[in-house]
Formats: C-alpha cells, sequence, structure tokens
C-alpha cells in the first residue's frame, strides 16, 4: 500500500519532467493515466509497437485485434531507452530509467532516485551514491530499507515486484486487481520472474547475471566498500 501510494505520486513528477505532456499527469488522479495519456501510454505501450505511429494508437485505444495489451509483451517502460531493438530484444532490458528509479525510491530513498540516468555502466550512479554517502556520514539519517533488511544485492523478484509497481501507477486503474482487462499480472510476473530464475542455457544465464550485477552496482549502498 504504502509503495503504491508512493510511486503514484513520483511516477507522475517523472513523467511529466521527461516528457512534459499537457496537460501534465495528476499526482492525485488516475483515472486521467493509462492509454488516455500520451505519454503514460509511450512507457505502457508494449515494446514490440510504436507508440507515435498513429494507426498503433488508435489500434491500442481500440482494443482492435492485433493491438490488445497483454501480460505477454514487455512495456516500453523496461528497456533503457523505452524503445526495444527488434534485431536483439535483451538490449537495455529491465534497465528503464524511471523503472531504476522507481526501485531506488522504494528500497533507497525518493531522493536518491533524483541521482538516475538509466544509461551507461552505472559508474554516474555509483559516484552519486558514493558523494551522498560522504555527506551522510556526519548526519543522523533513517535507514531505508535496502539497509533494514541487509540487502546487498539487487534480486529477480524485488525487480519484478517493481516492475509490477510501475505498470500499475502508470495505469489508470485505481485499485489493484490480478486482471486488468487484457493484462495479468500474475502471468506477468511469472513471465519476468521465469526470465532470470529459469534462463535456457549458460549464455542466457550469465547475462541474467551480468544484468543483476549492474543493478547492484546502481543500487546497493557502497559506504561499506573499498
Amino acid at each position: 500500500g504504502d509503495d503504491t501510494s508512493k510511486l503514484k505520486s513520483l511516477i507522475s513528477e517523472w513523467v511529466n519532467r521527461e516528457f512534459k505532456p499537457d496537460p501534465p499527469v495528476d499526482p492525485d488522479d488516475k483515472h486521467s493515466r493509462g492509454f488516455t495519456n500520451d505519454a503514460c501510454s509511450r512507457l505502457l505501450c508494449p515494446s514490440e509497437l510504436d507508440w507515435n505511429n498513429p494507426a498503433v494508437k488508435a489500434g491500442i485505444r481500440d482494443r482492435a485485434n492485433g493491438f490488445i495489451v497483454t501480460d505477454l509483451s514487455f512495456p516500453a517502460f523496461v528497456y533503457e531507452t523505452y524503445t526495444a531493438n527488434p534485431d536483439y530484444l535483451e538490449e537495455g532490458l529491465f534497465k528503464g530509467k524511471i523503472l531504476l528509479q522507481a526501485y531506488k525510491a522504494v528500497f533507497t530513498s525518493p531522493s536518491s532516485a533524483k541521482d538516475v540516468e538509466g544509461d551507461g555502466d552505472g559508474v554516474d550512479i555509483i559516484r552519486n551514491n558514493r558523494r551522498a554517502n560522504r555527506s551522510s556520514n556526519a548526519l543522523k539519517v533513517k535507514k531505508h530499507i535496502a539497509q533494514i533488511i541487509k540487502m546487498e544485492k539487487v534480486t529477480p523478484r524485488s525487480i519484478t515486484y517493481i516492475i509490477c509497481q510501475v505498470r500499475f501507477a502508470l495505469s489508470s486503474v485505481t485499485s489493484w486487481r490480478s486482471v486488468d482487462g487484457d493484462f495479468d499480472y500474475v502471468q506477468f510476473w511469472q513471465i519476468i520472474v521465469d526470465f532470470f530464475e529459469r534462463p535456457p542455457g549458460r549464455e542466457a544465464q550469465r547475462r541474467v547475471i551480468k544484468l543483476l550485477e549492474w543493478w547492484t552496482r546502481c543500487v546497493i549502498d557502497h559506504r561499506s566498500r573499498p
């Protein structure tokens, strides 16, 4: 409940800052989100489709055949540039800026989410993390969730949890339900968990490990490391 409420407001702030929609996304009104809002739509759009294509916009909003939004497609916001490479669908997958912002807002602090740029190898984010750590050494600060639960690395299911929270925050649905129209959150959850926990072969497993290491570099507090 707390995470949902927190992200409801923060997501509107981030979307408005990055995409500058007119009218802006209302932090309190979810009815103006989802596929009625152009900025939210771009992020919710199945990654294999181009939201800038008028035929795609009309097809999704009319729920036309071939444009039904289901849990079988990854939404654009999970990608680093909010766009999938059709020739290599894993490029930038699960590195979306808004996704990383949401993760840090929940597991570290909302202020730490401001450091996210969502690109490169996480070096800038790590540098910002360390700078924030140094500046807070002289202060008594409230521990964030990652510190309280002694989180030493980012886990697949914590990423999956945040992905589901971000999708809900971008949608126009006002209360949690397992099925949103043609989109099944339970199936969506399982697809993402399987991507991380059941990779098809050693090479896929190596890529998953590398991705999780990237997440850990970007998110986890490094103050105890040299």
